[in-house]
């Protein structure tokens, strides 16, 4: 393979924007000036956009029950990001965010139902994906919109199966795509769907359905496997990546859509070094189209019972200092936008299709023997790591 020239793969930069007022309940009483602010921080670091989340339940109270004024106020921050010149990314289904679920009575207790499987639950979370899709794409910076956060997060309370999920997800992507007028659609799930065994979600269906696969990249979940800037740790990103890559078409496009330096993990004298690393292996991917780190802003410890790893993931402070990760990370991507992608040094078979053998997942989870060899094989002299394009056995 040929090397790609920067100006043949311009990358996208952006946050998935974490209000520091409030945090995700500051849609109940939105503060333009505090989101300007926040917006603004982000557009000083060269961002060219964020990923906002609104509350599936504060905008659907009732099945039947749209709000107005609800949907009105994520358009008026999606303004808002124009005005500081970031494009933007509406996740639809919240859905699942920071360890909390936010799931509307309506699906739930007297009237509990499965989002993925009951007709009436998949009927009435249709209906409100297609309405707030079709407000939002009237804004000239909406450049995508996601399914939601995650949506797997939600299966433990949501019974469903493979098939199930799948068919909830081709449903959901089929009518998001009728009224996104020429707008990105992604579905997006985390890890376990590539990693394990028992999952209900098929590792294909982020590479099936959508318009690019994205992946959400975590080094808490034991990928961390040789410290914080070790090459196994920093290269994750791009083993996610690669590993999903396999699991579709060869030239589908691939959005980094998270990731993320928990202080447990990753201390903060280390961080900067870890993000350079990770963003120079990610982006050694060629089909790597944009890197959108979580998260934007730091939350307020007044706010209660977050797990502690949530708090301090912003790349800004509450009270809006840029740490130097932010510098770090922005430096990174600008290298990255002048440098060449490189070959894949080799291309190595999985030894198992996690597509068609989805229960032999834990055979390419990290810490197994073909994720390390995978390291290996990309391991360069100065301990950084090239990746190698992963094929999955025929």
């Amino acid at each position: 393979m040929s090397e790609v020239s920067p100006a043949d793969r311009p990358l996208r930069f952006g946050a998935n924007y974490v209000p520091s007022r409030g945090w995700f309940y500051s849609w109940l009483d939105l503060d333009t000036d505090a989101v300007r602010r926040d917006l603004a921080d982000l557009a000083s670091l060269g961002m060219d956009h964020v990923r906002i989340f609104p509350i599936w339940p504060w905008i659907q109270p009732g099945r039947g029950h749209l709000r107005t004024s609800a949907i009105a106020d994520v358009r008026t921050v999606i303004r808002l990001a124009g005005e500081s010149g970031l494009e933007v990314s509406v996740d639809l289904l919240q859905g699942h965010l920071s360890s909390f679920d936010f799931l509307p009575s309506w699906m739930r207790t007297w009237h509990d139902g499965s989002l993925f499987v009951d007709q009436r639950v998949r009927d009435g979370a249709r209906c409100y994906a297609q309405a707030l899709t079709a407000q939002v794409v009237q804004e000239p910076n909406v450049f995508a919109v996601t399914i939601g956060n995650e949506v797997n997060n939600l299966w433990p309370a949501n019974s469903t199966t493979l098939d199930e999920s799948t068919g909830w997800a081709d449903e959901i992507v089929t009518a998001v795509r009728e009224v996104a007028d020429g707008r990105q659609v992604i579905y997006s799930l985390y890890d376990d769907a590539l990693y394990a065994p028992d999952h209900p979600f098929a590792p294909s269906d982020p590479a099936r359905f959508g318009d690019q696969t994205a992946v959400h990249s975590w080094v808490f979940n034991g990928s961390a496997l040789d410290g914080p800037t070790g090459p196994t740790t920093t290269s994750h990103a791009a083993y996610l990546a690669s590993l999903a890559a396999a699991c579709g078409p060869a030239d589908r496009p691939i959005w980094l859509q998270e990731v993320g330096a928990p202080t447990a993990e990753v201390p903060v004298a280390e961080a900067e070094e870890f993000a350079g690393r990770t963003v120079a292996c990610a982006t050694a991917l060629p089909t790597l189209t944009g890197i959108t780190w979580w998260c934007s802003h730091d939350i307020d410890r007044a706010q209660l019972d977050f797990p502690e790893r949530e708090y301090d993931l912003g790349l800004v402070t509450v009270d809006h200092r840029i740490k130097p990760l932010a510098y770090a990370l922005r430096d990174a991507v600008q290298e990255a936008r002048r440098t060449p992608a490189p070959s894949p040094p080799v291309t190595i078979a999985a030894p198992v299709d996690i597509v068609a053998e989805p229960k032999r997942r834990a055979e390419v989870a990290p810490g197994s023997a073909f994720h390390r060899a995978w390291v290996e094989a990309g391991r360069q002299p100065d301990g950084t790591v090239i990746p190698a394009r992963i094929v999955l056995p025929e």
